[in-house]
């Protein structure tokens, strides 16, 4: 009977569908391992196509290709430790989440997942078939037990394989951020942890899919609830435990205890993530975008420089004649202090020959929002042009304050590949370009320092399509605004509540009207990453032809 056990734990970033890829990564974490004298190596859930796949699992050829893969590997990483993966197993009508624990050339036990999240961003019941719960696999003589991401959040599957002799636990996860998500998962797996008396290690994938964030932060606590290993959120990491049994079971020894950043600090990781993921797996090197010397747009500048560097970030100012002074000189002060590159292509030629072409059509009639969509959509087709040129993901920079209520132009400003902002309203908009000036790290890819000028924080926010404009004509202030719309769309509360806390009842009535006339446009809009858990897409799924309205 063995004394102990060294666990590696293989924090790593999948691309969804490259297979070879994902196991070439395999290959690497193994041979670390290996030199390490591993017993077991553990990978995330799904490890091996990337998660989540949606309706690509479903498709028998590529669970085929999966099984394809796994055999592969398993027959060639032959000569160290056994090793566990995630990834599909067909299953007739669908696959199911499976894990496999691969040792001496070949699968030696296959797990499968019991519990299957069908909320937020998951749909897990479309996808795959539920199997019953499984007892602990035989590993150099110890007993260990897999439950898969969801099935640690339940009592039932991780107290099956305590009374099925299990001695520790490892927990393989693909699960995405949010805020406050690291404090839940910890308690969660805490509760696991005293119920059973087993020590568990709870290993999350790391990196950005569409929309998505794994954040990583895999930990190992020991039976008490006692954190033994703390990896690091958002970074890329092999560790090795070592297990000890003792005469009261078995312990895991102290390790690295990762320091876990605070909230604004991890938002805006999980946005530059997001972003230089999303780039680097659909094949973008560079980005453009318009700088209009306002808030959003020298905040996705910033985001973008910190992703992929400054020399890789294209920004373009488009003025028209409703554009300040102010705001050309705040644009080329952004991109100055960013170092990126700054052009300048005035639209007035453009809106002109267009409101001559339309004047036949438009005579007698008055000047109104078509006319100032005309602009925001002549500076969509400027910017898709350098996109498709250059070769170049165009970013959108609509917060989700104006995603939500719809102020922003469809064909216009929300034209693009990408928004990283799109789950950030506009208060948290300011106070994390006031975090990122105060701030530097490692990862960030962009100069420290003031790179976004107090002027282009402090001043009103406007979009100039017409003389004089401010956001606040058309609008509350952004303080009342998003605390009205959190209540709304984030917290789900009715009209009556939002009343109820203070806000002006036509006011909250017109912000509810605003939010459903503007789902059309949401539907067309483009990704962006998630940091919230009532993000605009999965985790928020509306009809976009509705007549209802709460009459609160």
């Amino acid at each position: 009977m063995a004394d102990t056990f060294r666990l590696t734990l293989a924090q790593l970033n999948a691309t969804l569908g490259d297979l070879e890829g994902n196991a070439d990564l395999v290959r690497r974490a193994f041979a670390e391992a290996k030199a390490q004298g591993s017993d077991f190596l553990a990978f995330p859930e799904m490890f091996i196509t990337g998660y989540q796949l949606l309706d690509l699992v479903m498709k028998q050829a590529f669970a085929e290709d999966v099984q394809r893969v796994i055999t592969q590997l398993a027959e060639e990483l032959s000569d160290g430790p056994a090793f566990g993966i995630g990834g599909p197993m067909w299953g007739g009508t669908k696959p199911f989440n499976a894990y496999y624990i691969c040792d001496g050339g070949k699968v030696v036990a296959t797990i499968l997942k019991h519990h299957l999240p069908n909320y937020k961003v998951f749909d897990e019941v479309r996808y795959y078939h539920s199997a019953d719960p499984q007892g602990p696999v035989s590993i150099n003589g110890v007993r260990v037990g897999f439950p898969i991401c969801e099935d640690a959040w339940y009592e039932d599957v991780c107290e099956t394989l305590e009374e099925s002799g299990a001695e520790i636990l490892i927990s393989p996860n693909g699960s995405p951020y949010h805020r406050g998500k690291m404090g839940l998962r910890q308690s969660v797996i805490v509760s696991r942890v005293v119920e059973t008396g087993l020590p568990m290690a709870y290993l999350n994938l790391v990196g950005g899919q569409d929309d998505q964030v794994f954040d990583g932060g895999s930990f190992v606590l020991n039976k008490g609830g006692a954190l033994a290993v703390q990896m690091p959120q958002f970074e890329e990491v092999v560790t090795t435990v070592n297990f000890t049994r003792e005469d009261a079971g078995w312990i895991a020894e102290e390790g690295e205890k990762a320091h876990l950043p605070e909230e604004y600090e991890a938002d805006y990781r999980v946005m530059v993530m997001a972003l230089g993921d999303y780039l680097r797996k659909t094949g973008f090197k560079s980005v453009v975008l318009g700088l209009s010397g306002g808030v959003d747009s020298a905040i996705v500048a910033c985001i973008a420089a910190d992703a992929i560097g400054p020399e890789n970030v294209h920004c373009v100012m488009l003025p028209s004649r409703f554009t300040s002074e102010t705001s050309l000189e705040d644009a080329r002060d952004v991109a100055a202090r960013l170092g990126v590159r700054l052009d300048t292509i005035p639209i007035t030629p453009a809106r002109e020959a267009v409101t001559a072409s339309l004047a036949p059509l438009f005579e007698g009639l008055e000047e109104d929002v078509t006319e100032e969509n005309i602009q925001s959509r002549l500076r969509g087709v400027m910017l898709m042009a350098l996109s498709n040129k250059f070769s170049s993901m165009l970013l959108t920079t609509g917060n989700k304050s104006e995603v939500a209520v719809g102020y922003a132009t469809i064909y216009g400003d929300m034209a693009g590949g990408y928004n990283p902002i799109k789950d950030l309203y506009k208060t948290r908009v300011f106070e994390t370009c006031r975090w990122r000036n105060r701030e530097h790290r490692d990862w960030m890819l962009a100069p420290e320092g003031e790179v976004i000028p107090p002027r282009v924080i402090d001043k009103p926010p406007t979009a100039e399509l017409r003389e004089d404009q401010k956001d606040e004509d058309s609008l509350p202030p952004y303080e009342d605004l998003d605390v009205m719309l959190e209540m709304l769309i984030d917290k789900d509360l009715s009209v009556a509540d939002v009343v109820a806390a203070g806000y002006d009842r036509e006011w909250v009535r017109k912000i509810e009207r605003l939010i459903y006339l503007s789902e059309y446009k949401r539907f067309q809009a483009a990704p962006g990453a998630r940091l919230t858990q009532r993000a605009f897409w999965l985790d928020r799924r509306y009809p976009i032809a509705n007549r209802w309205r709460d009459g609160g």
